[in-house]
């Protein structure tokens, strides 16, 4: 006899009700993609503000002078470092070809091929950093909304409680608190971790004289992200341009990226990232991929912080249930008695 399946009318109308939100959160994702780095950079920089808080620096005037350091930060940047990188990025994208061939004589590579797959990094690096000085509006939104963010936290229980009362106001400020810690110290040592290696890289293979050594460590810098597998792929184009110098070079390089690797994972690393809760770095690796394939350079970048924060909403909401769970158990252990 087969089965009779019926929907209520407040299913039908949570379901209409549901896929409506869906879409308006798809048609204001732009939006949630600012307040979600807005949010980073706040977890970030609240540390700080408290700490110059503490002593007797108004939070106003705190946020304004990690502002004005960011910002000397950007023009240094943007007269120092942009114009070069640009340029050793698009000459090195077009010669990568070459230095394959040169690399690998006994190989059949097709130059061609290798160019259409290639020259399309050079011009993502353009467009990124065209688009990064170029956007100035939502630049500055995120930096303003940042700004009101570290400015009104204190006031978020208070404000909470209004709407929710007072016990679960303390329950979604204490969520909140954890993402807050934990996604801020992940920023802050993924940040610190990617200068460093960085600025190693690029102290090693500039007094190597080897070519491109700017875009080749800002590689070896972002690719921290990615653990284990990063610093190897990193290493690769700087192999292939030593390749094209002399097989000592080749050996050079290769040692320098493991020393830089290791005063990374003996030194740097317990350093940097003791007070952050890293994830498994499968789910890392995963993590990145995925977003690349859905969002490009910036899904890639957002990635772990979004897993990060899933991950801590979704474990502190379980440990909230747990005592809850408990105290109902013991209440029926009682009346069973």
């Amino acid at each position: 006899m087969p089965t009779k399946f019926e929907l209520s009318h407040k299913t039908v109308f949570f379901i209409i009700f549901f896929l409506i939100f869906l879409w308006m959160l798809f048609q204001v994702k732009e939006i949630i993609f600012l307040l979600f780095i807005s949010f980073i950079l706040m977890s970030a920089f609240k540390p700080f503000a408290d700490l110059m808080e503490k002593i007797f620096v108004p939070r106003v005037i705190s946020v304004l002078l990690i502002y004005i350091m960011l910002l000397g930060l950007f023009v240094f940047v943007g007269s120092n470092i942009i114009n070069p990188l640009i340029s050793q990025s698009v000459k090195l994208g077009e010669n990568l070809p070459q230095y394959i061939n040169s690399a690998f004589p006994f190989f059949a590579f097709d130059a061609q091929t290798i160019s259409q797959n290639i020259s399309p990094i050079s011009q993502n690096i353009l467009k990124v950093s065209v688009g990064l000085f170029g956007n100035i509006v939502a630049i500055f939104t995120v930096f303003v909304i940042s700004f009101y963010l570290i400015l009104e936290r204190k006031y978020l229980e208070l404000n909470l409680s209004r709407f929710m009362g007072r016990q679960g106001a303390l329950q979604l400020v204490g969520i909140i608190g954890k993402v807050e810690q934990r996604l801020g110290a992940w920023v802050r040592g993924q940040v610190t971790l990617g200068l460093i290696i960085g600025l190693g890289t690029y102290i090693g293979l500039a007094l190597l004289e080897i070519p491109y050594s700017m875009p080749l460590a800002i590689i070896a810098g972002i690719l921290e992200i990615i653990p284990n597998i990063g610093p190897i792929i990193s290493a690769i184009p700087a192999i292939l341009v030593a390749a094209t110098i002399s097989p000592v070079y080749i050996i050079a390089v290769i040692l320098l990226y493991f020393v830089v690797q290791q005063l990374e994972n003996h030194l740097v690393v317990p350093i940097v990232m003791r007070s952050m809760v890293g994830l498994p770095p499968l789910v890392t690796i995963i993590a990145v991929m995925i977003g690349a394939k859905l969002g490009g350079i910036g899904g890639a970048l957002l990635s772990v912080p979004i897993v990060v924060t899933v991950e801590t909403i979704v474990s502190s909401y379980l440990k909230l249930k747990e005592p809850a769970e408990d105290s109902a158990g013991k209440e029926n252990l009682v009346n069973v008695n």
